[in-house]
């Protein structure tokens, strides 16, 4: 019987292959109908294609080198000599001479550690008063400044926790296990309560760059999920505005986060609170609602195209590659005029990219009506046209950018620490996050070290509170 049923399953297979072979004699390329739309280029395509390809640039492979260990480091020389045995020569017996050494560097980690500061006030009272009976005053120097008084904790500690945290992704449940490891107990809960009282303490400081940020003539913004345990709907969101690219032309670089339990278009509306200038963003229409003038990404318009690429046969030249040609075409500009002042990049753009975004569009426009909008390359196509006049006022300007990149880079690493902590457990702890995620990122953008820019703004604003312009990055950076 098993050898009955395997005969008969084997010549089914026969029949099904032999009649898909005759199929396909009778009916040329039939398995490929589906795609033809997509993968067909017709005469036209094929000039615009060929014109579009970027020359090759031959690129030298350069030796890959060791960098040398930072001079500053402290440095212990280890002399390894040969016995005064063997400083004699084979041959003649004579005395060997130095005539010179080899030395190589390595690096040696010194694990942290940490200290007890002990304060001590010397009291002083008047023992003449005393003697006659007389109450005298008791004087000592006033208790120092401290983020939280009567806390254990120093500005340099809170440092570490936030930035051990917010920097390195690091829950507070393993630094406790960490600190236990050197002999300190210190819970999570009390490290919580912490975070929370730093971020109250620096929340002039994240007003203010707020205040900088919305002054700026173009800025970025995007949103990310987050959860929060205890919070009214199952999916907040942590939304991300930055300004300080290359393309800006400005010294000023901020990265604010600011949470909230909902996506809707009022979050960003309170948070811009009439900002009238250029802001880069995606396809989200809830950015419609602003006062601001929006400057779509052509990173997320090459996505779509990318996508219909992936499901497109790698041997094969279609229409999708002459977008994703036009596209690579423009952004080989933007690589060119990298550095230059703003004047020359909308000159340049104007007389180079300008062009080409033309082509591009009447490309889409011509292509609109002849792929199936449900295919892939139909979906990508109306998304780049609905977002066509919006990508491209960056030509009107030198000081914006092609795409938003800018953003989705600044809000990478709150995605990439998320997947360690994995969720907020209330507003009050996503809205702390949201300040110290953005001073540690503002501290990254002005190429500060993190760990001393949160330790001296917790320091200075305990001792000067109303000296917050001192602590912006860039003023920090000049001193």
């Amino acid at each position: 019987m098993r050898t009955y049923y395997q005969t008969t399953l084997n010549n089914s297979r026969k029949c099904c292959l032999s009649c898909r072979l005759s199929s396909s004699k009778k009916m040329p390329g039939a398995d490929e109908i589906f795609n033809e739309a997509e993968v067909t280029l017709d005469e036209q395509d094929n000039q615009i294609l060929t014109s579009a390809i970027p020359e090759n640039e031959t690129e030298k492979k350069v030796k890959p080198k060791r960098k040398p260990l930072p001079p500053e480091l402290p440095r212990k020389d280890v002399i390894i000599d040969i016995d005064d045995t063997d400083k004699i020569c084979d041959c003649c017996r004579n005395p060997l001479h130095k005539m010179g050494e080899s030395s190589s560097e390595s690096l040696e980690f010194v694990p942290a550690h940490i200290k007890v500061i002990k304060t001590i006030r010397p009291k002083y009272t008047c023992r003449h008063c005393e003697k006659n009976g007389i109450e005298s005053d008791v004087k000592t120097a006033p208790m120092p400044a401290t983020p939280i008084p009567k806390s254990i904790a120093t500005a340099s500690l809170l440092s570490q926790i936030i930035t051990c945290k917010y920097q390195f992704g690091l829950p507070l449940y393993r630094q406790e296990t960490m600190l236990s490891d050197i002999g300190i107990t210190l819970s999570r809960q009390t490290m919580s309560s912490w975070i929370l009282r730093s971020a109250t303490l620096l929340e002039p400081l994240y007003m203010r760059l707020k205040k900088t940020l919305l002054a700026e003539p173009s800025i970025h913004a995007d949103e990310t999920p987050l959860k929060v345990i205890k919070a009214e709907k199952s999916t907040s969101y942590m939304w991300v505005y930055c300004c300080g690219t290359d393309a800006l032309g400005s010294n000023t670089n901020i990265v604010l986060f600011d949470y909230h339990n909902s996506r809707r278009a009022q979050c960003t509306i309170d948070f811009l609170d009439g900002y009238q200038g250029y802001m880069h963003v995606d396809g989200y229409k809830a950015y419609e609602s602003t006062q601001a003038t929006l400057v779509a990404c052509l990173a997320h318009i090459r996505r779509k195209f990318i996508d219909v690429k992936k499901v497109q046969s790698k041997k094969k030249t279609g229409k999708v590659d002459v977008a994703l040609n036009l596209i690579g075409k423009l952004y080989g500009i933007e690589k060119r005029i990298k550095g230059k002042s703003v004047e020359d990049k909308f000159t340049i753009r104007q007389s180079q990219a300008k062009p080409i975004v033309k082509i591009l569009y009447d490309w889409l426009i011509e292509h609109k009506e002849k792929i199936p909008p449900k295919s892939k390359l139909g979906e990508a196509i109306s998304y780049s046209l609905n977002q066509f006049e919006k990508f491209q006022r960056y030509l009107e300007d030198g000081r914006l950018s092609i795409d938003n990149n800018r953003a989705e880079r600044a809000v990478k690493p709150f995605v990439i620490g998320r997947k360690a902590w994995l969720f907020s457990y209330t507003n009050t702890g996503a809205n702390a996050s949201a300040i110290l995620y953005s001073l540690v990122e503002t501290a990254k953008a002005n190429n500060l070290i993190v760990h001393d820019y949160i330790a001296s703004c917790l320091q200075q604003i305990a001792e000067n509170p109303n000296d917050i312009d001192a602590l912006l990055p860039w003023n920090i950076k000049r001193s």
